[in-house]
Order: structure tokens, then C-alpha cells, then sequence
């Protein structure tokens, strides 16, 4: 009876690293798929039996797996240049949906990421990443699927210019009368200088403000700062001015103004906000013996803009590069963190789900208690050691390949034992 024992128990050896054998080849069939976590199989003895009550005469009766243990080790990190890809430096996981506004929630460490037709982020087959939008405030909404496509730079109206020049204190004051203008600009024989500097209006459109300066005795300017009123380009101009009062000292530093002057520049139509408040500031402007230049100048306006390219930080907050030259914050992609990732279940392509086992995903941002920070423009390469599963895989092939030779033997031993009745 013993004998037809050992078959059943050697029967179990195969079947334990047949199992094993399995488990190896999809770790190795595996070792390119980006963030894949290998698995290992866990052997264990199965009860044994007592032969005459005795704890010293117990015979084992083979053995099994008792688990396949998924291996959550981190893996490399490799750089893509994609802008779109993402890694996990940690514990956590991305959060997929299968809809744009639900549907079954999926968990990956695979960060390969694109932009579907409708603008959101996705898997390359079609899972929704999960995050929270961020207003033009900074401010964070819901947890929900990231949409890029509707991210936009709002215009900001022009509301501080500033415009720093360097007079030539040798010119005296033109032979023709300053006339403000309406129709027409200024002729040149009725100004020394003029520079120009682009302002935006409330709707970001953009109009060319004009500053003549005219001096009007010694040490003494007139920055006279005028603009066209009409927003419409096809109207003909209809100009607008106002004068600003400029005096040096004799080492021909700025004495006034003081402090930056207020400009309403006004707009016709009712189209846009006007007046627009501007104020100019001349500070660092100076008068000495050279030729007239502008030596600095800037306004803090601009016009709309929309989304030209991305960048996202370790802290997962997706920025968008805008047209008009802005950046700001779109996104924030959220990781989850598990008590027992080991117990999660894999449901194929990279993606894990939960279980009464792995408990509850926490979610929340990047970089906090151990989820872990992103790496963008990478990917985590999967963690299989190759060198490792080629050594398993030989200790699995002679453990199969001994457990078929205690049945070729044990088939010996009873062919010798029906040989006895002959």
C-alpha cells in the first residue's frame, strides 16, 4: 500500500513543479512588458501520515503550492523622452476607469499614457487616468478623468507697463508745437523720441501704445503716451493721449515722476473694459549726453493661449505650456496605496483589481505616505531577474524531473512484485 503511495505522492511533485514551471515561463515571457511585477510559487509539504500512532513513523504524502506570490519590488526606471509616459518611484498605483465618467476602477503601474480624440489621458487601450482637475486659481476639483483639450490661458489685461529710456539731454525742444493727435500721429519734426510697446485688452486683443517724448526745457520732458481707441482695424484711427511730466537732475537721474503714473486707456465699441487703468513706470530713466534708446521695457498683459505642450513634476501635477507663452497647472494625478498589494488580482494588461484581501484603495497625491513620487518621460521597466528565474527554472526541471523517476522506479519495484507469483 505504501508503494502505490509513493506514485500518488511523487504525482503531487509534478504537479507542484509543473506549476512552478508555469509560473517561471510567464515571469520570463514577461521580462519586457513595461512595469510588469513577477510572481513566485510558493511550495508547501502536504499532511503527513502516521504509521502506528507514531510521530516518529509520520510519512509525507508530497507536496503543493500553496500560493502564487506576486512580487511588488520596484523595478527600473527608463527614460523614453515621451512627454506623456510616467513611472512610480514607490508603492502606489494609477487609477484607471473604464469610462470617462465611471465605470470599474482598475489599478497599473504601467505609465504609458496617451491623449484619445477626446482629449483625455488614457491607457493605450482606452482606460481613463484618474486626477483632479486645477482651476486658473490653483484650485483642485473632484477626483476625476483628465481632460486636457478644454485647458485654456486666459487673456490678462495689461495693467503695469514699464518703460525705462535714456534721453539725449544735448537736443533741444522741436521748432513745431506738440499737437495731440486724433487722426493721424504725431509729425516727427514735433517730438525727440518715440518708442512703442504692445498692451492687451480684457479679451487679450492687442494694441500698439505709442510714447513721444518732447522736451520742454532744460532737464525737462514730456512723455506724451498715445493710442489708437478704435478696437475695429477696419475703422480708421480715432487717437487718444495723455502727457506724463519728466525732470531730471543735473547728473540727469529721474526726479519725476516718483512713482509709476496711471494711463486709462480708453477703448470705443463697448466691446472690452475701459477705461483700462495702466500705470507706466519710467523709473531708472535717465537724460545724458547720448543719443536717445530705449533701454528696457515690458507690460505684464497677454492674449489668450492654448495648450502647446506639457510637463509633469515628481509631485504629479500636470502643467500645460500655453501659445501665449503662459504655464500653469492642469492637473493632479492621483496615486492609490494598498494594505496588501500582493493580494490584488490580476485581470491581465497590466492591471490589478481589488480584492476583500488587498483591502480598500487610499487614494491621494504623489510624493505622500509612500506612494511614492512620478517620473515623467520614463517608464518602470518590468522586475524579473532573469538570472534568478533561469536558476528556478532549473531547480524546478529537476524537481519535475526527479519526481518522474520515483515513479519509473516505483513501477520497477511493483512490476518485481507481480513477478514473485511467476
Amino acid at each position: 500500500m505504501t508503494m502505490l503511495t509513493s506514485l500518488y505522492t511523487a504525482v503531487s511533485g509534478l504537479g507542484a513543479n509543473g506549476t512552478a514551471l508555469s509560473v517561471i515561463g510567464d515571469n520570463i515571457a514577461n521580462v519586457n512588458t513595461v512595469a510588469f511585477k513577477g510572481s513566485r510559487a510558493n511550495f508547501s509539504d502536504v499532511l503527513s501520515a502516521s504509521l502506528g500512532g507514531s510521530s516518529a513513523l509520520q510519512v509525507g504524502r508530497g507536496s503543493n503550492i500553496t500560493s502564487v506570490q506576486k512580487l511588488f519590488g520596484q523595478g527600473t526606471l527608463e527614460t523614453t523622452g515621451n512627454p506623456l509616459d510616467m513611472a512610480i518611484d514607490g508603492d502606489g498605483f494609477f487609477i484607471v476607469n473604464e469610462g470617462a465618467t465611471g465605470g470599474a476602477s482598475f489599478y497599473t503601474r504601467a505609465g504609458q499614457f496617451v491623449i484619445n480624440k477626446d482629449g483625455y489621458l488614457t491607457t493605450p487601450g482606452g482606460l481613463f487616468l484618474q486626477g483632479k482637475p486645477i482651476d486658473a486659481l490653483g484650485n483642485k476639483g473632484a477626483l476625476g478623468s483628465i481632460l486636457l483639450t478644454t485647458a485654456v490661458s486666459n487673456p490678462l489685461p495689461t495693467s503695469t507697463a514699464t518703460m525705462q529710456v535714456s534721453l539725449d539731454g544735448r537736443e533741444g525742444t522741436p521748432a513745431a508745437a506738440w499737437v495731440p493727435p486724433v487722426a493721424a500721429l504725431p509729425a516727427s519734426n514735433t517730438y525727440n523720441y518715440s518708442s512703442a510697446i504692445t498692451v492687451y485688452d480684457s479679451q487679450g486683443n492687442n494694441h500698439l501704445v505709442n510714447v513721444y517724448y518732447r522736451k520742454t526745457g532744460p532737464n525737462a520732458w514730456d512723455a506724451h503716451v498715445v493710442w489708437d481707441t478704435n478696437t475695429d482695424p477696419a475703422l480708421p484711427p480715432a487717437y487718444s493721449s495723455q502727457t506724463v511730466g519728466m525732470t531730471f537732475d543735473t547728473a540727469g537721474a529721474l526726479l519725476t515722476p516718483a512713482a509709476p503714473v496711471t494711463v486709462n486707456l480708453t477703448w470705443a465699441g463697448g466691446a472690452v473694459t475701459s477705461p483700462q487703468p495702466v500705470a507706466f513706470d519710467f523709473a531708472n530713466s535717465t537724460q545724458f549726453g547720448s543719443p536717445n534708446a530705449t533701454i528696457f521695457q515690458t507690460q505684464n498683459g497677454y492674449t489668450n493661449g492654448s495648450l502647446r505642450a506639457l510637463t509633469i513634476s515628481q509631485n504629479g501635477v500636470i502643467a500645460g505650456i500655453f501659445t501665449n507663452g503662459q504655464t500653469r497647472d492642469i492637473a493632479e494625478v492621483q496615486l492609490a496605496k494598498f494594505t496588501a498589494p500582493a493580494e490584488l488580482v490580476k485581470v491581465g494588461k497590466g492591471l490589478f483589481a481589488e480584492s476583500s484581501g488587498s483591502g480598500q484603495a487610499v487614494i491621494d497625491a504623489p510624493n505622500t505616505s509612500g506612494r511614492g513620487t512620478i517620473a515623467a518621460t520614463s517608464l518602470e521597466a518590468g522586475n524579473v531577474d532573469l538570472a534568478e528565474e533561469f536558476v528556478r527554472l532549473i531547480a524546478a526541471q529537476r524537481g519535475f524531473q526527479a519526481n518522474t523517476k520515483v515513479i519509473t522506479t516505483t513501477d520497477e519495484l511493483l512490476n518485481e512484485l507481480l513477478a514473485i507469483k511467476r
